[in-house]
């Protein structure tokens, strides 16, 4: 892999960075105002393309193009390009233990190209040139484990099912028998032959299938967990430790149940989302309101909603007006006032009036649903750490287990040592040392992690991002729509030539009419015009406005720099402009070939949230700059309403990109909050990507590292509170399981410590580092 990498995935292009709103208006910069949109392109006829861009080598070791897949594993020649793509759901499949085995059989087979990991979810996915899966099925199966093929197309609830409960009654035997044994070896009651038959029971009984996964593993020449607790077992059992080997099967496989339903609580924590759907919905058909399955209804059906009914679809509203508690989809505290035009969305709840609203998105491509398949996703994909973790397992466990058996050969040879007493140490020291604490720490932690922040409707695209976020000292931020509200209006107009009279008004908004920018949009609303001049031989000028044709002459309508550039500035009209733009204000200009015509002043307003997230973000020690394509004095007045340290006006997006690349260059770890789509140079340079308002932009769940559901930059410090509480619980984890196994390594070479305290020493670490990563649910 080379040093550098590509920020995003083949499966996710730039060239995809186009709204709904990217059309006929083609000059989204027709006066330097910066909103998402800003001088994006001359012409959107064509998809927007974009230079890839090259992550910065603070991280590029990561070895990652984009965490927002499952974890990848090529065999064969990795190729996809003729292969089809096969899902197996397999139970057994739930830890990299598992995932070790079926890699190293499947990699094996001819015909096989690439595995995809999910095991949040046990999923596996198979790039295959076979014509039928039975191979697969086949060899999933010599290895203990079933593999039921996921039907194309199925959703998120089919493909994770629960595990089926297992008969709790042989576990319950085999703690009584390990007890009993214990008891009667303790006592001295009965013969050791009656020990050792009572211990097999208890042996058998609860660690049946742990001989089977040790058996299997063996067989495969991989050392796990299973296969160390199945040799440390039964060299007990053949050194005569009948009652220890009992207790150490029983208290193994009580520790597994425990960790198993612990990591089940982690891998259901965005599982909950599924169940805030309802199962119909009511539907308009034939002129009667109906109630159909949510995954039987069409795009286009009119839907009907009561109060305090959950919406069972995304779509417009059409008709009624209601607040709406939209939490589950953007973390909101407070409910949200719907009306004719505004969007819903699935698995919210209508509080007060009743809706009805026509369907936009089928029930498997709603907002919720791309939620959950995100966060499915980011939880099949590896930080940075849990990379380390696995790598550094493949080497220890192997390392323990020659270590062990030169504990329980060299002393007896060389020393004059008992053979008894080392080979016990030996087989304490298999029990110890085993790397499972390590191993399942860092995933618990990170989907427990990943959970917290979607259900402050922070939709985190991987791992990566959520432990890489506690390391931004730096956030560059767009204006309008992130720091503003998007949606200035018209304060001032100065009409510059008295020849023109009320025929400028009517010139400048039929070519702002022509755009679909917001500042555009401010000047044709403010006109009122209930008919616009024709507009012919209409061009946008990228950054700098738009001119056209009216009655057979040429009219321009831009920004500050397109004034100058035509040379039509004045003394006069400089110091009109810079007091108008000293306030906060842009200004846009009508001028023809004699000069300027009008003057117009557009200025869009604050959000109480930014003030607050900017004063957020420096108790935190995160600098900010602001980077629009608005003019320098603007940029100003706005950084200073809400505290920003730097503001940065006149950009187009290469500059934008170009401000990012100087933050690097002086050391930072820069993060980028913009919408998603066209401050997409920005956005993937940036060793973070926000999107704002993601729930309103289909593309910004799928483009942005982190998609904020909502419009509140309030999000980003959570988001950095929550990293570093993520970060702290990782270094926590491996640290107390480092430590602990150290500690018990001594006293295994002391002589003090049993096969029994080894097992509480290494289950029990493993079950305080699941509990600890736990508590990130709680964030």
């Amino acid at each position: 892999m080379s040093d550098s990498v590509h920020k995003h995935s083949p499966q996710r292009p730039l060239d995809h960075a186009h709204s709904d709103h990217d059309h006929a208006g083609h000059d989204h910069s027709a006066h330097g105002h910066d909103h998402d949109h800003d001088h994006a392109a001359d012409n959107h006829s064509a998809p927007v393309k974009f230079t890839p861009v090259v992550k910065h080598e603070h991280h590029a070791h990561s070895c990652c193009s984009h965490e927002s897949a499952p974890a990848v594993v090529s065999v064969g020649n990795g190729s996809t390009e003729n292969a089809q793509l096969s899902s197996f759901r397999i139970e057994a499949m739930d830890c990299p233990t598992e995932q070790t085995l079926i890699q190293n059989k499947l990699g094996k087979m001819s015909g096989i190209q690439k595995l995809e990991f999910n095991l949040i979810n046990r999923v596996l996915g198979v790039w295959h040139e076979l014509p039928s899966t039975d191979p697969i099925r086949e060899a999933i199966g010599s290895l203990g484990m079933q593999a039921d093929l996921i039907e194309q197309g199925a959703d998120s609830e089919t493909a994770s099912l629960p595990a089926p409960s297992k008969p709790w009654w042989p576990l319950a035997l085999s703690g009584v028998m390990a007890v009993a044994a214990e008891v009667i070896h303790f006592t001295d009651a009965a013969p050791n032959w009656v020990v050792a038959i009572i211990a097999l029971v208890a042996i058998l009984s609860g660690g049946l299938t742990t001989y089977k996964k040790g058996w299997i593993a063996l067989k495969n020449f991989n050392l796990n967990i299973n296969a160390l607790m199945s040799i440390a077992v039964t060299g007990a059992v053949l050194i005569g430790q009948w009652p220890e080997a009992a207790m150490v099967m029983f208290l193994f496989t009580v520790a597994e149940l425990i960790e198993a339903k612990s990591l089940d609580r982690a891998r259901n924590a965005i599982g909950g989302l599924m169940q805030l759907t309802p199962e119909t919905a009511t539907v308009q058909q034939d002129g009667q309101w109906v109630e159909v399955e949510v995954k039987q209804i069409a795009l286009g059906s009119l839907v009907r909603v009561k109060p305090g009914e959950r919406i069972g679809l995304d779509g417009e509203v059409v008709s009624g007006q209601s607040t709406i508690d939209q939490a589950p989809i953007t973390g909101e505290s407070l409910p949200v006032e719907k009306t004719v035009g505004d969007k819903v969305f699935a698995g919210t709840i209508n509080q007060a009036g009743s809706l009805e609203y026509a369907v936009t998105a089928a029930a498997n491509n709603s907002t919720l649903a791309r939620i959950i398949h995100a966060v499915e996703a980011a939880q099949g994909a590896r930080a940075p750490t849990q990379r380390f973790v696995d790598s550094f397992s493949k080497i220890y466990t192997p390392a323990v287990f020659l270590l062990a058996l030169a504990v329980a050969v060299i002393p007896p040879l060389f020393m004059g040592a008992a053979w008894f007493d080392w080979i016990y140490r030996a087989l304490v020291l298999l029990v110890v040392a085993c790397p499972c604490a390590l191993v399942i720490s860092t995933p618990v932690s990170i989907v427990s992690g990943l959970a917290a922040a979607a259900r402050k409707g922070i939709l985190v695209k991987g791992g990566v991002y959520l432990e890489m976020g506690h390391k931004l000292d730096y956030l560059a931020l767009d204006k309008t729509g992130t720091i503003t509200h998007g949606k200035p209006v018209q304060t001032d107009y100065v009409l510059l030539d008295e020849a023109f009279g009320e025929k400028a008004v009517a010139i400048s908004a039929s070519l702002a009419g022509r755009s679909d920018h917001p500042v555009s949009q401010a000047i044709a609303t403010s006109a009122r015009l209930d008919v616009h001049l024709q507009v012919d031989a209409f061009e946008a000028l990228s950054g700098r406005g738009v001119k056209g044709e009216v009655e057979g002459r040429l009219y321009h309508l831009g920004n500050h720099r397109l004034v100058h550039e035509a040379g039509l500035c004045s003394p006069e009209l400089e110091a009109r402009l810079e007091a108008l733009e000293s306030q906060g204000k842009t200004v846009v200009l009508l001028f023809d070939e004699t000069g300027p015509l009008a003057l117009f002043a557009v200025a869009d307003t604050v959000k109480d949230s930014s003030r607050e997230a900017i004063a957020q973000l420096h108790a935190l020690g995160v600098k900010t700059v602001m980077l629009t394509g608005d003019n320098p004095h603007t940029a100003k007045a706005i950084a200073a309403q809400v505290g920003i340290d730097q503001a940065q006006g006149n950009l187009l997006p290469t500059d934008k990109l170009q401000a990012i690349e100087d933050l690097y260059a002086k050391n930072h770890r820069v993060g980028m909050v913009g919408d998603g789509i066209n401050d997409a140079p920005a956005l993937a340079r940036a060793e973070i990507g926000f999107a704002m308002a993601a729930a309103g932009t289909d593309t910004a769940i799928e483009t942005a590292d982190v998609a904020l559901m909502d419009d509140d930059l309030r999000k980003i410090p959570a988001f950095i509170r929550l990293s570093r509480d993520t970060s702290a619980v990782l270094r926590q984890n491996i640290a107390l399981a480092l430590v602990i196994k150290v500690i018990f390594l001594a006293v295994t070479f002391a002589g003090v410590a049993t096969m029994w305290m080894a097992v509480f020493a290494d289950m029990g670490v493993s079950l305080l580092v699941v509990f600890n990563g736990l508590r990130l649910l709680r964030k």
